[in-house]
């Protein structure tokens, strides 16, 4: 599956998050994350990230699709991130 993730977390957890959402997925944005995940990997990321954060003052909103080719993106200004494959 394609995931687009986006988190808004207290300054205390923002590290936790990246750290997490960096191993699985591509940082394209500040908060925000995208890549492909198999269902045990998308399982994974998301028990630790509930493990790592307050769920009642954090917030992390995850789209889901089967393929990024479903999604038209469009930027405006600069893009920022890493396309690079995640490692």
């Amino acid at each position: 599956m394609f995931v687009i993730l986006v988190y808004d977390t207290a300054a205390e957890r923002n590290p936790n998050a990246l750290r997490t959402c960096r191993k699985y997925l591509h940082w394209v944005q500040r908060s925000v994350f995208e890549g492909e995940l198999s269902a045990a990997q998308y399982r994974a990321l998301t028990a630790s990230l509930r493990d790592q954060l307050d769920l009642t003052y954090d917030s992390i909103r995850i789209y889901r699709t089967r393929s990024p080719a479903l999604i038209d993106t469009e930027w405006l200004g600069i893009p920022l991130g890493n396309q690079d494959s995640v490692l």
